[in-house]
Order: structure tokens, then sequence, then C-alpha cells
């Protein structure tokens, strides 16, 4: 039986009270985070801090989707027409739901690399 990780924890990271959880909670970030943060060797040496920038990485590209939704019938509506428009705004909404996810995620795994254990509730 594996340790209690609660909703929104990355699926592909082991529980915090797992052997060597932090390589795979480490890779889930940088796969959040444009190509060119790999480059950088202190947010390895620092998973915190990485955590930490992934997570305002994410709330950036989320309020750049925010902004894209509340301006793309203005500034796109008479170039992709009707059926293009519906395509992107569904898109852009798409796109929304999964940097809210992420965004748990990345929450999750900064209290975790913090010390935060998780305790299952009744």
């Amino acid at each position: 039986m594996s340790a209690p990780v609660p909703p929104g924890w990355p699926a592909a990271v082991p529980p915090p009270e797992a052997d060597g959880w932090q390589v795979p909670a480490v890779s889930w970030l940088l796969d959040h985070c444009p190509a060119d943060y790999r480059g950088y060797a202190g947010w390895r040496r620092h998973p915190i801090a990485l955590a930490w920038v992934a997570r305002r990485h994410i709330d950036a590209q989320l309020a750049a989707m925010r902004q894209a939704y509340r301006d793309v019938r203005v500034e796109l509506g008479e170039h992709v027409g009707p059926e293009g428009l519906a395509q992107v705004m569904a898109d852009l909404e798409a796109e929304g739901v999964r940097l809210l996810a992420a965004k748990r995620s990345a929450d999750l795994l900064l209290e975790a690399f913090s010390g935060k254990r998780f305790v299952p509730r009744l």
C-alpha cells in the first residue's frame, strides 16, 4: 500500500515518503516550465526553489490564458470566423483547466519540499 497523497498530486510522482520521490518531482516541475529551465543547476540542487519558480511560471501562463480568453473575440473574431472562434475559445478554456490542475500539483510539490506530510482524511 502506498502512502497517501492529496487530490491533485501528480500521478507520475511517488508520495513524499517514497525513497527518491524528489527525482520524478523535479522532472514533473521541469516539464511544466520552459525548456531552458533545465539548464539551471541550482534548481536541480534546490528542488524547493524549482517548485517555487515553477508555481510562478504556471501562474503567469494561467493569467495569459485568462487574458487571451477575454481578448480573443475582439482581436481574432473577424480573422477566424465563428467556427474558428468557438474552437479557439474551447482550446483556451481547456488549457486553463489544465493549468489550474498543474497549479494545484505544483502547490502540493512545493508543500512537500517544504516538509509537509499529507495525512488521509476519514
